[in-house]
């Protein structure tokens, strides 16, 4: 056991004391032929059904084992295991962690939008449920997913070491 613990990764920089303080309500993400992801009121977050990963009201994200995975600070960035950077995330958009332009934007009626390498925009589905304080909450679990995509794309050029198995279908 104690081999174990010593190679497993450690939990996010201040993951005791929490990060940004979220508001955590109902909402769902309709992504077109993809499993929907819904958030429920006790931060757990599905994807067709199944637990993915949940994330509390102090920006804590853990796995679907509950084990710390990352770490939302009080000024954006997204910190996971070892301290690997997992982009940074706003109340409407979200950038990588290879950039700091936003790859990703919540469009005030809850569309999701995504801003291609080659500049051009596309559309990943719409959220219901995130208005006001609960918006920054969806932006965490978009970009969540969004990374997780990203470091599963082959020749993508990043690798985090870190997993949460979150399949995203775009």
């Amino acid at each position: 056991m104690t081999a174990a613990v010593a190679c497993s990764p450690s939990a996010p920089p201040h993951w005791a004391e929490g990060g940004a303080l979220l508001s955590i309500q109902p909402a769902h993400w309709q992504r077109g032929d993809d499993d929907p992801v819904d958030i429920q009121s006790d931060g757990r977050v599905l994807e067709g059904g199944r637990l993915r990963f949940v994330l509390d009201r102090v920006g804590r994200v853990t796995d679907d084992d509950y084990e710390p995975f990352a770490l939302l600070m009080p000024d954006g960035h997204l910190v996971g295991a070892d301290e690997h950077a997992l982009g940074y995330v706003g109340l409407n958009n979200a950038a990588p962690p290879f950039s700091e332009q936003a790859w990703l934007s919540l469009a005030p009626d809850g569309r999701v939008l995504f801003f291609e390498p080659n500049g051009d925009r596309s559309e990943r589905g719409k959220w219901s449920g995130c208005q006001g304080p609960a918006r920054r909450a969806c932006t965490l679990v978009t970009q969540v997913i969004a990374v997780e995509h990203y470091r599963a794309t082959p020749n993508s050029g990043v690798t985090f070491g870190v997993g949460l198995g979150v399949g995203v279908g775009f």
